[in-house]
């Protein structure tokens, strides 16, 4: 492997499109000199969302036990707010509430090329849960959502951008959003 060409996958998400954030968020990219070798704006289909969040039972249950901790967290009655308390119920209520959202509005999605891109971008977006994010970082300096607001209003946490967690998710995740199409390019930055 050749962590100075690492490639990872980003999606500027709905709140990021409708903000006009698309640029700022290629900018932090770019002056940590990380390379944009795919970019593209598309209304996604229900069906691709579907297909880019996992369907596993353990990662839905994983969903509803985040969203019952943070009831619990606040005194909030899960069976009075959702009507159950089942993790697995819950987690697909949550499942939904993100594809409602990420079709919602066009999204951006990019592959981004560079030294330890994967832990670079993961980096500069900062924590998934905006509230907790630093400053300095895109979801700390952009959004302040919380899960607690986002469960009250039954639907998903605006975070404004996803990112690849490891390599594998990269690839797989360039592989659904990109296949086989010549959208990847090749070119010298002046830093490189």
């Amino acid at each position: 492997m050749n962590f100075k060409t690492e490639r990872t996958f980003v999606l500027i998400k709905p709140d990021g499109v409708r903000k006009g954030l698309v640029g700022e968020v290629i900018r932090r990219f770019e002056q940590r000199d990380l390379k944009i070798v795919a970019l593209e704006m598309f209304q996604p289909t229900r069906e691709q969302i579907d297909n880019h969040y996992p369907k596993d039972e353990a990662w839905i249950r994983r969903l509803g036990q985040k969203t019952l901790s943070t009831y619990e967290k606040y005194g909030i009655d899960a069976t009075k707010e959702l009507g159950t308390a089942d993790d697995l119920a819950i987690g697909k209520m949550v499942r939904q509430w993100l594809i409602d959202f990420m079709v919602s509005a066009p999204l951006v999605r990019l592959v981004v090329e560079g030294i330890h891109a994967v832990d670079m971008v993961r980096k500069i977006c900062g924590h998934t849960l905006p509230y907790l994010a630093d400053m300095g970082t895109i979801r700390g300096d952009y959004s302040a959502d919380s899960p607690a607001v986002a469960n009250s209003e039954h639907r998903a946490v605006m975070n404004l951008v996803h990112a690849s967690e490891t390599a594998t998710e990269a690839a797989h995740e360039i592989s659904h959003w990109f296949g086989g199409r010549e959208v990847i390019y090749s070119y010298q930055r002046l830093t490189d």
